[in-house]
């Protein structure tokens, strides 16, 4: 079964989630913003062996430390979509401008596609293309676990920013109601910040996106 293990980071207190398959102990980060000591420590304190970092999107407080953890774990990139080149090439400015540390440059190991699939021990987690909040965007669905990681797409009672440069309203819309509803109303939604929901709460009540809306 995947477990998963969520720790806000950085002052944009951006959900950061660990995840593993609790039969090999290998284990994945998700949106590495920042804290990586923090990080490393949790890793470390459940004996888990980390293998890759996943990215949904690259704005800084979520890609701000994956250059720096990379490279001093050894550790492959994997995502987002190729439609987020223009935000990871823009990591250094985006952390002049919101007071992050420098952000390392890096290139992903893998650009991830709509229907591809990412693997941890035995758990294999789909890939879902949901643009709008960036171009580039992807969410990671663990059917088995009934849980989706889905960065800034979606919220408790609320829904990604698409005010940002690539961002589209109508697009995020299109790609909650198309590709986050048909994962299942008891699917457990891990958002990028504040707490968790699942797609049935939203779907019925999320004035945003709520059916009838």
């Amino acid at each position: 079964m995947l477990q998963s293990l969520t720790l806000p980071v950085t002052p944009f207190q951006q959900n950061c989630s660990i995840v593993w398959c609790d039969v090999t102990h290998e284990a994945a980060v998700i949106d590495p913003g920042g804290e990586l000591p923090r990080l490393l420590a949790a890793v470390q304190e459940r004996g888990l062996h980390l293998k890759a970092i996943w990215l949904t999107h690259a704005h800084i407080d979520h890609a701000g430390g994956a250059g720096q953890l990379a490279r001093e774990q050894g550790l492959p990139i994997v995502g987002p979509h190729p439609g987020d080149q223009f935000w990871i090439d823009g990591l250094a400015q985006q952390s002049r401008m919101f007071g992050f540390p420098p952000a390392e440059a890096f290139e992903p190991d893998r650009w991830l596609h709509d229907g591809d699939t990412v693997r941890i021990g035995e758990e294999v987690l789909s890939v879902r293309h949901c643009p709008g909040h960036t171009p580039g965007h992807v969410v990671f669905h663990s059917a088995s676990a009934g849980r989706v990681f889905v960065g800034d797409v979606l919220f408790a009672g609320s829904i990604g920013r698409t005010d940002f440069p690539g961002g589209s309203h109508r697009q995020l819309i299109d790609s909650i109601r198309g590709r986050l509803w048909p994962m299942g109303d008891a699917t457990i939604v891990v958002p990028g910040h504040g707490p968790e929901t699942s797609i049935g709460r939203e779907r019925a009540g999320n004035p945003y996106v709520a059916e009838g809306v």
